[in-house]
């Protein structure tokens, strides 16, 4: 493929997508189906059959480990700078986590089948998701440390400035009781949490509606494992 093909960029939501050459998005486009993700919804569960895989463009989806068959912690999330369904381009068929809608918006959604043929099919397709799986393996190693060491309060920051990147926003909805089971802890903790941050003017913070107020404070105030995962993460491109 020639050269400047490469920098010509489909100006599209998704990073992932946005990365892959001008004919090859096209290409994919003619099999990308645009749906809703509604907040609460959920995609895949653990050892099911993933039978579409997501490319979130304003949407936000957790992924969750589920421990004694009832808890869940969140180990990774996903927006629009990546893919839901990776097990697939790596010749697996089920997936590993349960996959929740964390903050209703658009993607795009293809067909596991029809994924499994361009996966095979196109070189950039695979170095993108290569790079992705990269990424992502980073993300939640950082995260499990995160969630052992660090206290909750800067994890907290830590949480809501990558939800921030991945929606494109900075006022969102989320309860007590769904923070706890992101950042596995008890609700008491996330209320102490997310006073102290509400105190010191970076958040706001009532009946469950969230807006970030100072977001270089909030930075200033996250534990390190944001800026390492940020770092290795591609932004949306235009």
């Amino acid at each position: 493929m020639a050269a400047h093909e490469h920098v010509n960029r489909m100006p599209v939501a998704n990073s992932l997508l946005s990365a892959l050459p001008r004919k090859e998005y096209q290409h994919l486009l003619t099999t990308l189906e645009p749906v809703t993700l509604t907040f609460g919804e959920i995609l895949y569960e653990p050892g099911k059959p993933i039978r579409h895989v997501y490319f979130p463009c304003d949407s936000l989806v957790s992924l969750l480990t589920l421990v004694d068959g009832h808890r869940a912690l969140e180990i990774g999330m996903v927006g629009r700078e990546g893919m839901l369904g990776i097990p697939l381009a790596l010749g697996i068929d089920d997936s590993p986590v349960r996959a929740l809608v964390q903050g209703t918006g658009t993607a795009l959604r293809m067909k596991a089948a029809r994924f499994r043929s361009e996966h095979q099919k196109h070189g950039s397709l695979q170095s993108e998701l290569n790079r992705y799986i990269h990424e992502r393996i980073v993300q939640i190693t950082q995260t499990a440390a995160c969630n052992r060491f660090h206290p909750v309060e800067a994890r907290l920051a830590r949480w809501l400035l990558m939800t921030r990147d991945r929606m494109g926003t900075n006022h969102f909805h989320h309860t007590q009781e769904l923070l706890g089971n992101m950042l596995g802890v008890l609700r008491v903790a996330v209320t102490n949490a997310a006073g102290a941050l509400q105190r010191r003017k970076l958040i706001s913070y009532r009946r469950g509606e969230i807006n970030i107020l100072d977001g270089k404070g909030l930075e200033a105030a996250a534990c390190p494992c944001y800026q390492i995962v940020k770092d290795l993460t591609r932004g949306p491109r235009t």
